[in-house]
């Protein structure tokens, strides 16, 4: 018997919870919230289409409970306030570490053995405080957003191909942010030629860049952060876990010298297994992918630096 807890019962964490559900990826999902009846509502009205759907997982809505929360393969912290339109990701950082340290710090009492994905925001220094006040293995800690990132990446480039979106490949890397993600355009390919045979260097940038400011687009559109990709991306994830996929896909991950960069969590390709992250697979960068890399990199430093004294 599998078990996820989900900690933030709003839009990206209810569409988390809901996927989870409806694809059948765990059987057993604890939606968690602060706030009095959101989650139990929630997960209520997710359960009422078990019968449209023939849906067999179970779905349990609890108000800041975590002792329901014993026991969890995986859980997926979304707690934290959502951006407006206008904010970057690293104007959260002082609320929200707060809110993910406690968090945290609950979820392990009672499922010391989880696997723990983040999504709050700003997610890559987030993950880092995750690893900084858990003690956990560096394998058992992930960042979302690099297939929330790549996802998007492929959004475009299917469109701009004008291709099956299921049928075309794509990878950002780098910090989750709106200036330090960097699409892989040079490993863009739809099945299996490179997009470039394609789509000429214009157009290529033109993806690239839509995929950049694909977050603050839709915050733009909604006046909030987006949620179904977010909540799906986590479920992916967490699929990756329980199935043991032995998945590339690309997340925020401690490093310890790869690409260059230690002691901070920065988008880059890994398997995710049973173990969680099994290992990070270092792509070979040309010297401009590389020059990026290491620019986003210091930008996550400065956004870790601020975590002191805020938690």
């Amino acid at each position: 018997m599998s078990k996820v807890t989900v900690v933030g019962a709003g839009n990206v964490g209810a569409t988390c919870a809901n996927v989870l559900v409806t694809c059948g990826i765990a059987d057993e999902v604890v939606l968690l919230d602060i706030k009095e009846g959101v989650s139990e509502g929630k997960a209520m009205d997710i359960m009422q289409t078990a019968s449209i759907l023939n849906l067999n997982t179970r779905l349990t809505g609890v108000t800041n409970d975590y002792s329901a929360t014993e026991g969890s393969d995986v859980v997926v912290i979304t707690s934290g306030i959502p951006r407006k339109p206008g904010m970057t990701r690293e104007e959260l950082i002082g609320v929200n570490a707060g809110i993910v340290k406690s968090v945290t710090e609950q979820l392990l009492k009672h499922s010391p053995n989880a696997v723990i994905i983040c999504i709050s925001n700003p997610m890559d220094t987030m993950t880092y405080l995750i690893h900084k006040i858990s003690g956990l293995p560096k394998n058992r800690i992930i960042g979302m957003g690099g297939a929330l990132d790549s996802a998007r990446f492929k959004y475009f480039l299917a469109n701009a191909l004008g291709a099956n979106r299921t049928e075309v490949e794509g990878i950002v890397i780098g910090g989750h942010g709106d200036t330090t993600m960097i699409p892989l355009v040079r490993y863009a390919a739809y099945r299996g030629v490179p997009a470039s045979n394609y789509l000429d260097a214009a157009t290529l940038e033109k993806v690239a860049a839509d995929t950049m400011v694909g977050g603050a687009t839709l915050t733009k559109l909604l006046g909030t952060s987006a949620w179904y990709a977010p909540g799906a991306a986590g479920a992916q994830m967490v699929q990756a876990v329980l199935h043991n996929e032995q998945k590339l896909i690309s997340c925020s991950a401690l490093l310890e010298g790869e690409y260059g960069e230690s002691d901070l969590c920065i988008g880059v390709p890994a398997i995710i297994g049973k173990n969680g992250i099994e290992r990070i697979v270092e792509f070979e960068l040309n010297e401009e992918e590389k020059a990026l890399f290491h620019k986003s990199a210091e930008a996550v430093h400065k956004t870790n630096a601020a975590l002191e004294g805020c938690c």
